[in-house]
């Protein structure tokens, strides 16, 4: 992982604290406002979306896209 690409994941666990800080948002397939990843995106203020059914499979690495943490979408934008 690159400093400023986006983080996404089926979920997050503290094993993946350290990419946090490289991240420039979160997408996780799995959780809610109080699990990790939500939490410590909060901490590094970086926009993340949680319980994203499929995001996986869908957004390939690589692939531009847009996180909108306070609107709670996540777009593809190629």
């Amino acid at each position: 992982m690159d400093k400023g690409d986006i983080l996404v994941a089926p979920y997050t666990d503290p094993g993946w604290t350290p990419l946090f800080p490289l991240a420039a948002g979160l997408v996780t397939e799995v959780g809610g406002l109080l699990t990790h990843g939500a939490a410590v995106a909060c901490e590094y203020g970086i926009p993340a979306v949680v319980g994203v059914d499929g995001a996986t499979p869908i957004i390939r690495d690589g692939q531009k896209i847009r996180v909108g943490g306070a609107q709670g979408f996540v777009e593809l934008l190629e």
